[in-house]
């Protein structure tokens, strides 16, 4: 399918290599069908699509936070420190340390980096798929980066 790298690195770089990755870039693909004759084409079908695939992304994360709260007797705050997913077999040490640090940033910042970093959409084109201002990508890809910094610190040594 056309577009379905474009969706699979928008969901894996959300929510890790993880079987339900799989079922939220179907997901993603059945709401873009349905919304089809809704589309205007303000936006390029590019755009269109990764945003639907972020809003899934983000909506499952959320569904593994609610089922971590009625299943565990983790409080939610320490949630945020506990890894969602496992990189694939393949990565090296440092990218799945990286993964495991993405993983532990705030959905916002996650996604920011996600889309600008991993995927490479400019900054006009993050702020329209999230649907934010550009100065707010700005301000939360420098907070992401900080955070991710300061989590890969230690495994860095300090440095």
């Amino acid at each position: 399918m056309r577009y379905e790298q474009v969706v699979a690195a928008t969901v894996n770089g959300m929510l890790g290599n993880c079987p339900e990755a799989e079922d939220v870039g179907q997901e993603t693909f059945i709401r873009f069908y349905k919304a089809l004759g809704s589309f205007r084409g303000d936006s390029s079908v590019k755009t269109y699509i990764t945003r639907i695939a972020m809003n899934q992304a983000i909506n499952e994360l959320r569904r593994r936070k609610r089922r971590a709260r009625v299943f565990s007797s983790t409080p939610a705050e320490d949630l945020a420190d506990m890894p969602t997913a496992r990189p694939a077999e393949s990565d090296g040490p440092d990218k799945e340390l990286i993964g495991q640090a993405i993983e532990k940033l705030d959905d916002d910042f996650r996604a920011v980096l996600v889309l600008r970093l991993m995927d490479g959409y400019s900054t006009a084109e993050t702020a329209e798929i999230l649907g934010i201002p550009v100065g707010t990508v700005l301000s939360r890809l420098s907070r992401a980066q900080k955070k991710l910094r300061a989590l890969l610190k230690p495994a860095a040594g300090g440095r």
